[in-house]
């Protein structure tokens, strides 16, 4: 059967072609250092490969999540530390008034502190964050949590006006944790010191008044249970979350780091065998070229 110079040719073209493509395609992946570039490279590891780096995404927006958390609740305990002094603070005061050893010039005297540190209470328990939002309102972030009737009868002048549910947040695959704080509780307790600041403040206040002794222990009570106590527990869970904040940040940053390494087992070309695969294709390459070349100059004549 006869091969004609045209058929030859394209034959030639055709091998040439191919070794070219394949070297091209080498050169590449060795300039990347991934072997899998495509699919068709190995349909198996493509699939891991995006497995991998559909993890490895996730797991860098949990760590951005954790950030952004870490700092919301380092805001809130701080606010909380705040409130929790002042009420140490309201506490002492009202230790002394309920002792009975006063006067009542210094029972009168006592009263204008503790409306500073009443006042004080409202304004951190209403803080706000860089974005506007009350900080301990539940969910309704755009009402401040703790409103004042001046109207209302004293004793009954605060109220809470948020809610008492979480905002979640989500930290890991099926982990979530609680990133707002509530201060329910502390309307009640502001009630009882704003109605032992009016009575301490009466001009005609007798401090061995049985009703005056009753309103500052009932204040002392719910300043030492629903004040100092609630908010010491409410930081102490702030600080658990930060620790398993951190934990949970701890192992998104090893996952990541055994992704990477697992992404390099999984991908990454082996350079030393690339190399002698395009030697291979380049040595390929010349010979069709010498090939073509001898056999152009051969005609039938050759034979005779």
């Amino acid at each position: 059967m006869r091969i004609t110079n045209q058929q030859l040719g394209n034959m030639m073209l055709s091998t040439l072609r191919a070794s070219s493509s394949k070297a091209a395609d080498l050169t590449s992946k060795m300039t990347s250092g991934q072997r899998v570039q495509r699919a068709s490279d190995d349909p198996i590891a493509a699939v891991r490969l995006l497995m991998l780096e559909r993890d490895t995404s996730l797991t860098a927006r949990y760590r951005k999540n954790i950030d952004t958390l870490t700092v919301r609740l380092q805001k809130n305990e701080a606010h909380l530390d705040g409130m929790l002094d002042t009420m140490m603070s309201a506490k002492d005061m009202l230790t002394a008034a309920a002792d009975g050893s006063h006067s009542a010039p210094d029972l009168n005297a006592m009263a204008g502190p503790l409306r500073t540190l009443l006042d004080n209470l409202k304004h951190a328990a209403n803080a706000k964050d860089s974005d506007g939002n009350y900080l301990f309102s539940g969910t309704l972030t755009g009402t401040a949590p703790i409103a004042y009737d001046p109207s209302a009868p004293a004793g009954s002048r605060y109220t809470y006006a948020g809610n008492a549910e979480t905002q979640s947040v989500v930290i890991g695959h099926g982990v979530t944790q609680t990133a707002n704080v509530t201060v329910d509780q502390l309307a009640e307790v502001m009630n009882k010191l704003e109605a032992a600041v009016d009575a301490l403040g009466d001009a005609n206040v007798d401090p061995n008044d049985p009703a005056l002794r009753d309103i500052v222990t009932a204040a002392l009570d719910a300043t030492s249970s629903k004040g100092v106590d609630a908010l010491s527990a409410k930081i102490a869970g702030l600080g658990g979350a930060q620790n398993t904040l951190q934990l949970m940040d701890d192992n998104h940053s090893a996952q990541l780091i055994a992704n990477g390494q697992a992404t390099q087992l999984v991908g990454e070309l082996d350079f030393a065998e690339a190399y002698d695969q395009l030697n291979n294709y380049i040595a390929a390459m010349k010979g069709t070229y010498q090939i073509y070349g001898r056999m152009k100059q051969l005609s039938l004549f050759d034979a005779i």
